[in-house]
């Protein structure tokens, strides 16, 4: 199946309230992996890269090997930049060929500022037929050294809006109490403020700090708009734990290739666990 748009993605999984599994890919195992997922449970996909993960591997290496293992796929696949501050990376990876991109200017010194510069993102995307989530507000956490650790500031809720309606973001990721990486404890989240957001302007919602969360906080979260679900540490955690408890179960064993199949069938687990949890297996048309 060709690739197809985040937005194509992300309007059915809106509109029929499920959420699409959002996986930070870190290499080619990885990307196979979370691909095998999707395809086994007939489910859409999105295929996310963190700045990081493109400076170290490279755009041409990752968008290649993107190209390659999702067009073996027959199910709905799209490549997106996650948080990206960085206009310059931002404007190779939209050239190069990635669906939609991320532009987080929650760092910059104003909303209004932040608003200006998505505007020129947004015209830029659409020049390549590319989508674009917007954020205002920091996600807590750092994540592949973006983010901070400081609580974010929460804007109105006519500022979330009017930032929405002026910029033209296909997508948009508010702070609901949400975080990055492993929560030091149970989240209180505001899954009202996603409610509210859509009730005033309906698209899709990007919800940011996945892992962690319960079956239960998914179900409401992705019932009131969350259709794009971003999964990262979770990723990392099962790839981490699997190169681990292979040389502890197999502390001889010294062939590449039957590491590689160990490491890619955990993550490719953990990606189906996801998927079930988001409702999207059997969607793909």
């Amino acid at each position: 199946m060709p690739v197809v748009s985040t937005k194509e993605i992300l309007q059915d999984a809106f509109a029929r309230r499920y959420g699409v599994g959002a996986f930070n890919i870190v290499n080619d195992l990885t990307l196979e992996a979370v691909v095998a997922a999707a395809v086994a449970l007939r489910a859409p996909l999105i295929i996310q890269t963190s700045v990081k993960t493109v400076k170290t591997a490279g755009i041409d290496t990752i968008y290649a090997l993107f190209r390659a293992v999702a067009e073996r796929a027959d199910v709905p696949i799209a490549l997106h930049l996650d948080h990206c501050p960085d206009r310059a990376v931002l404007s190779a990876c939209l050239k190069r060929g990635w669906n939609s991109v991320l532009f987080d200017g929650s760092q910059l010194p104003s909303v209004e500022e932040c608003k200006r510069q998505t505007i020129e993102v947004v015209a830029e995307a659409r020049t390549y037929g590319a989508d674009v989530e917007g954020e205002i507000e920091g996600i807590k956490g750092v994540e592949d050294g973006v983010g901070s650790d400081d609580a974010a500031d929460i804007y109105s809720l006519e500022t979330a809006v009017d930032f929405v309606r002026s910029t033209g973001v296909d997508i948009f990721a508010p702070a609901i109490g949400n975080a990055h990486g492993v929560y030091k404890s149970e989240p209180v989240l505001n899954a009202q403020r996603v409610s509210d957001i859509v009730a005033q302007i309906p698209l899709p919602i990007c919800l940011h700090g996945g892992t962690g969360l319960s079956s239960a906080q998914f179900d409401d979260l992705i019932a009131r708009g969350c259709a794009k679900v971003n999964i990262s540490t979770a990723l990392k955690i099962a790839f981490m734990r699997a190169n681990k408890d292979f040389f502890q179960e197999k502390p001889t064993n010294t062939d590449p290739p039957t590491l590689l199949k160990f490491v890619g069938e955990r993550v490719k687990q953990m990606a189906m666990e996801h998927i079930r949890m988001f409702h999207s297996d059997g969607k793909a048309a």
